[in-house]
């Protein structure tokens, strides 16, 4: 054998030596999170139930029933939509693991978007997971990207083009899970998943659907609720509630010509009250510092401080920053009052939730304490 062929293979095998532990942190990434079936839930199923598109597909998550003895009304809550928006599906997860339905029907999906949790954003250095500390150690969970992964959903056009609004936007857009609604079914595999999400409202007959976000500080709408005009009633309700509690939230009524979100298309082509639900959570925003754990758990960062007293901030923040554990446990609450406010004014269409751990519980001790202990074995703690 030549030297040269010696060469070659030697660089070959420390390219490979480098490029082994990255490409096994990336294929790791693309393993689910631990979610523990609660006490009350009565079934787990496949989203493709409802449009057989994405069946097989890498953007077909799991969904969890919790149904009440007596009859009601329904109420489909998801998150994940961005999995830079970490409180968006750890909410839904603490009501997963904790809460029983005693009237009507809580439909969860606490990773819409699943295939955007195995991937991060090029180039902004974000982890690729975090963990909350618990009395039985810690649970990990994963941070992704803002869109469908790049290799689930390839090329993206030049131009995306919503078939049904015909609003144009950039094409990454495209894998924007909160700007293809309300999808198609031969469409992207995101428009597809907007379809599927659309088939299963329809079909169950949801009173409300609520999409779970967070934004960054600098953007004004930061602990607020987006609803659709339909929506009206029941959300300003649910904002008196939550004011009486301490939690401040402003009310944003959709814009009518603004498309592709949740908080429009949903209530324009279903019969559900559309919610669109915003924590205060500067790691994902322009503004922010270094993107470490710490930063994304606490948002302690003294660039958005600096910013904030330069009045380039929708909301102030300050040096105490805004946990994980108190931006999570507006959105538990949240949907605890939206729940509450349909029941007052629609008893026939109600949906009791009980058990959802306290706001001021979750605030000051952490949501860890909620998060319940996986079965033995499970490597993703």
């Amino acid at each position: 054998m030549t030297r040269t062929a010696w060469r070659g293979i030697l660089i070959l095998l420390v390219v490979g030596a480098v490029s082994s532990p990255a490409a096994i942190a990336f294929i790791r990434q693309w393993q689910p999170d631990t979610i523990v079936k609660g006490p009350g839930v009565t079934r787990v199923g496949k989203l493709s139930e409802y449009f057989e598109g994405i069946k097989g597909t890498a953007n077909d998550p799991d969904y969890y029933l919790l149904e009440g003895k007596e009859p009601g009304g329904t109420i489909i809550v998801w998150g994940g939509t961005h999995p830079v928006e970490p409180a968006g599906y750890l909410a839904p997860i603490v009501l997963i693991e904790n809460v029983r339905v005693t009237k009507g029907r809580l439909f969860i999906i606490p990773q819409v978007n699943i295939s955007s949790f195995g991937n991060t954003k090029i180039g902004m250095g974000d982890v690729d997971h975090f963990t909350i500390a618990t009395p039985f150690g810690s649970r990990k969970f994963r941070f992704g990207g803002r869109g469908t992964n790049p290799i689930h959903q390839w090329p993206d056009p030049d131009v995306y083009t919503n078939p049904t609004t015909r609003q144009s936007l950039a094409g990454e857009e495209s894998r924007n899970f909160n700007r293809v609604h309300p999808g198609h079914p031969r469409g992207y595999l995101t428009e597809r998943l907007s379809y599927a999400l659309m088939q299963m409202i329809r079909t169950e007959k949801a009173d409300v659907g609520i999409d779970l976000h967070e934004a960054p500080p600098d953007r004004p709408l930061v602990n607020a609720f987006a609803i659709h005009e339909r929506a009206a009633d029941v959300a300003s309700l649910a904002i008196l509630n939550l004011e009486a509690q301490g939690i401040k939230v402003r009310l944003e009524m959709s814009p009518k010509y603004l498309r592709g979100l949740s908080h429009r298309e949903i209530g324009d082509h279903t019969q559900a009250m559309a919610i669109l639900m915003e924590t205060q959570s500067p790691y994902h925003g322009p503004l922010r510092g270094r993107a470490d754990e710490a930063n994304l758990l606490t948002a302690k960062d003294p660039f958005l401080v600096l910013a904030s007293d330069m009045g380039r901030t929708s909301v102030k923040h300050t040096k105490e920053g805004v946990s994980i554990h108190l931006r999570t446990a507006r959105h538990v609450t949240s949907i605890v009052e939206v729940a509450n406010a349909l029941t007052e004014l629609t008893p026939e269409r109600g949906v009791t939730i009980e058990g959802a751990p306290p706001y001021d519980a979750m605030v000051k001790g952490g949501i860890g304490a909620y998060l319940q202990q996986p079965p033995a074995g499970d490597q993703r703690t």
